[in-house]
């Protein structure tokens, strides 16, 4: 098979006719980063929501940020209300609020809206953690104020349970446990109020509106799962890093699939590992770490209504890949963009050579995976690339 057979260039002609060439219409179009802070991977997938927005329906945009935060973005393109710097610095984390191309992505959602009756949704389907965590507060009280009594608590006491923020959010837990708060008594007594306030939104939802229980869903899963995740950051066995690896992303699906129940179909943006149907790897000091990603999850909860296309680069950088990786032979294509089916691909290239990348940000295609991908958005070149850390 010739490689060019298992490609299309990546214009508005080649994205309808390989959405097309899927098995169903996904409520979820997973678009993974193979590095973070890639600016032509950023301006690339704003041509790619443009595109699906006025051509294919699509009227959500989810990014790998924080899904609390991603409220205030959400409001912005809504409403226009507040300014535009205020809402890049307040409604991203991991520094994705200085990122041109999401800047550009809101101007333009918040432009689409004000000239269209049909509004678009933004979302943020990550917890609000890094490797440490955020204090629940937010979440708790969000839902404990959407609700209606007898509740399992005052607002005082859950303030009190809470205390102050920055024992929750103290950096060094992520390095040592025994500085976690997540196995202390308030810990455990708000780990049983965020179940009984869940419960009731169950019992409440006929009173609540369609945005309010949204909301208040969000704020239920956040709750609950940041909890869960000090809970483990207390852990001191050598399962702690797996099990808070698989937290987080069991965190992203449950955004995921309320995303896909409430406002799909939409695109979302977030690294490989994370978006991925295999297990994700990763070493950790002398550890191998291995989890089942949040698109894995996803997957197995929408079937075919979740699509993943990966994204990969022939030149990163100043890294040029040997041409018997799978990025060496997708640089032989004509195109300096390209979607290519995966799993023809596989099928074309035998037993190619792993890629190793001088960058510790960038990661490879792997060529024994090639079958569990629908498409990979191939770039020809990526030299505008921030550096992490």
């Amino acid at each position: 098979m010739d490689i060019k057979d298992t490609a299309l260039p990546l214009d508005a002609a080649g994205l309808s006719t390989f959405l097309r060439s899927l098995a169903a219409r996904p409520l979820l179009l997973g678009l993974g980063e193979a590095r973070h802070f890639v600016d032509e991977l950023g301006e690339l997938r704003n041509e790619m929501f443009r595109r699906l927005v006025e051509h294919e329906g699509y009227r959500s945009f989810a990014v790998e940020s924080d899904c609390l935060m991603g409220l205030v973005v959400d409001d912005y393109i809504a409403t226009g209300a507040g300014a535009l710097d205020d809402v890049m610095e307040r409604g991203f984390s991991h520094g994705f609020g200085a990122v041109p191309a999401n800047r550009e992505l809101v101007r333009w959602m918040r432009a689409y809206n004000e000239e269209h009756g049909e509004k678009l949704r933004f979302f943020g389907f990550d917890g609000p953690l890094e490797y440490w965590a955020a204090s629940p507060r937010q979440a708790l009280t969000g839902l404990h104020a959407l609700l209606d009594g007898p509740l399992p608590c005052t607002r005082e006491t859950l303030d009190a349970l809470l205390g102050p923020d920055d024992r929750w959010s103290n950096e060094a837990t992520a390095m040592d446990p025994s500085l976690s708060i997540g196995r202390s008594a308030d810990a455990q007594r708000l780990r049983v109020i965020a179940d009984d306030l869940v419960a009731l939104l169950d019992t409440q939802a006929p009173r609540l509106s369609a945005q309010e229980r949204e909301l208040a869903g969000l704020y239920g899963r956040t709750a609950v799962g940041l909890l869960r995740y000090h809970h483990w950051m207390a852990d001191a066995s050598p399962a702690r890093w797996t099990r808070l690896s698989a937290l987080r992303d069991a965190m992203m699906a449950a955004n995921l699939r309320a995303i896909a129940e409430h406002s799909g179909p939409a695109l979302v943006f977030a690294s490989n590992l994370h978006l991925q149907r295999n297990k994700s790897v990763m070493s950790f000091g002398d550890q191998r770490l291995e989890w089942w990603s949040a698109g894995a999850i996803t997957a197995t909860h929408l079937g075919d209504r979740y699509a993943f296309l990966a994204s990969a680069f022939g030149t990163a950088g100043d890294d040029i890949p040997s041409p018997d990786t799978v990025e060496g032979v997708l640089c032989t294509l004509p195109w300096d963009r390209s979607i290519v089916d995966a799993r023809r691909l596989a099928e074309a290239v035998t037993e190619p050579t792993p890629r190793v990348s001088h960058d510790f940000a960038y990661f490879p295609l792997d060529p024994s995976q090639l079958d569990l991908i629908d498409g990979i958005v191939f770039l020809k070149q990526a030299v505008r690339m921030a550096p992490l850390g």
